[in-house]
């Protein structure tokens, strides 16, 4: 079937038009897409964006796509891979900005708004300087410059996203600068032309010795930028991954939430599943995600309505490429259809987003409909028992990340790690062991450092404990 054969066979099931009144101000799709056309973390075919070194798409689908994107919701979107390579940090420059403006215009029909991923270190690479320090006169100048020459062509870019000192990743600390002076340069480029820095928070130690205990990476982010509250222009929106460590089938929320009172947010998550089953086993994410949006902060607030009222956007890293049907596993289209949904509406339930989608993929034949429901709502709890159970993390296949392997993780230099011995298993993260907890307000680290009160499913995220205590349902 060619594709235009197969868009009017999609259209035909198109539900009716509806209007709806966004929670979240800014829902945000990020591509990690490759000049080359390969895809980072991507399990639905080959990029939609780029091809051999080049921007290369087909303008049709690229048309269809951002319709696509729009009817769920999504308003902004980043089409390169926020490891930007250094083909892919040309995309600010006057020979690409033609062809980039071209795309953008492409989204801007849909009413979706453009964010380029650029290197931290442009001013070195692209401009030719001795150094990109955020308080050096020529670097500020550079920055201000190429803000200039982009919004030239297109005026209405959202924004750049950095990821800096991170993984391998020259930034700010390189130079000995904080988080804030790297973002605030590029802040103060782009306000005149009312552009934002999304900042991603995915800062931590990645070689680390296995052997030393006192490092615990799950407390990187907050140690790095809650101190820093306050210090970030207004237009630097700081991303913030929905758990401490990596997009793991589950973790508590990250203690940035709820901390950061001066700073604006936006909650990562991740569409693509990486550490999910990689659109091969079936994983229903919005599951996941009910339970990010619905857990405390605090002991009054909770996160929908700190999603409402105070992250002004929520992204997640996009699962589609060129297959036929946008994502490979056809019912991981399900994935998108709820990013989009409970980023307009975090109140939303797993089940009624799940039961919209599968009534409008395969209509409303209940002998059908229920029993899928009931696989879907049921995968994230299966995949969970034959990889990481009790917030273990991590016991996965280095590098592919595919598939349980135990101590796929143990002894690198990641800082993801169980400690199992034969005595027993999990990370003490407690006031007696790393401290982690403290990070929380005093009703989670209250409630997570007693073992009566931690919620089971995150037992041995922060607790060590012996192989014979005994669970709740009375097992070992």
């Amino acid at each position: 079937m060619a594709y235009s054969e197969y868009n009017m066979w999609l259209q035909e099931g198109c539900a009716a038009p509806e209007k709806a009144s966004p929670k979240v101000q800014e829902r945000i799709l990020n591509h990690w897409d490759n000049f080359d056309g390969h895809v980072e973390r991507g399990y639905s075919g080959r990029s939609l964006f780029f091809k051999d070194g080049d921007i290369d798409y087909e303008p049709e689908r690229i048309r269809d796509y951002a319709r696509f994107l729009a009817s769920i919701g999504i308003n902004r979107v980043c089409c390169n891979n926020v490891n930007v390579t250094e083909r892919a940090a040309q995309m600010i420059t006057g020979d690409m900005l033609p062809d980039v403006a071209g795309l953008a215009a492409i989204f801007r029909e849909s009413g979706i708004s453009f964010i380029i991923a650029v290197d931290w270190c442009s001013p070195v690479l692209l401009g030719g300087l001795p150094t990109a320090d955020p308080l050096n006169e020529e670097v500020i100048k550079w920055w201000k410059d190429t803000a200039e020459t982009v919004y030239a062509f297109i005026p209405d870019l959202a924004g750049f996203l950095v990821k800096a000192d991170s993984e391998f990743r020259d930034g700010p600390a390189t130079l000995g600068r904080t988080q804030a002076d790297g973002a605030n340069v590029l802040a103060r480029a782009l306000k005149p032309h009312g552009g934002k820095v999304y900042w991603r928070c995915f800062v931590y130690n990645c070689e680390q010795d296995w052997r030393n205990t006192e490092i615990d990476r799950p407390k990187a982010a907050y140690d790095q930028f809650y101190p820093l509250d306050g210090m970030f222009d207004d237009n630097v929106i700081l991303q913030v991954k929905n758990g401490p460590y990596d997009f793991q089938v589950r973790e508590p929320n990250s203690p940035l939430f709820g901390a950061m009172k001066q700073t604006p947010l936006a909650l990562e998550l991740q569409i693509t599943q990486e550490y999910t089953g990689q659109q091969i086993d079936l994983y229903a994410l919005a599951v996941q995600w009910e339970e990010v949006f619905s857990t405390p902060v605090s002991d009054t607030q909770l996160t929908r309505s700190l999603v409402g009222n105070e992250i002004t956007a929520v992204v997640a890293v996009a699962n589609t490429g060129l297959d036929m049907n946008w994502t490979g596993h056809t019912l991981a289209q399900a994935n998108l259809f709820a990013f989009g949904k409970m980023a307009c509406d975090p109140a939303l339930s797993a089940r009624e987003v799940l039961d919209e989608w599968i009534g409008l993929t395969f209509g409303k034949n209940p002998d059908l409909k229920e029993p899928l429901l009931k696989m879907m709502m049921a995968s994230r709890y299966i995949y969970e028992k034959y990889t990481t159970p009790l917030a273990l993390g991590w016991m996965v296949n280095i590098n592919h990340h595919y598939g349980p392997s135990p101590e796929g993780y143990e002894f690198s230099k990641w800082g993801t790690y169980h400690r199992a011995n034969h005595k027993a298993i999990g990370i003490d993260r407690t006031e007696t062991g790393t401290g982690y907890t403290a990070q929380y307000h005093p009703y989670l680290n209250d409630l997570y450092s007693n073992i009566k009160t931690c919620p089971e499913e995150l037992l041995l995220f922060f607790h060590r404990l012996p192989f014979d205590h005994r669970l709740k349902c009375g097992r070992t």
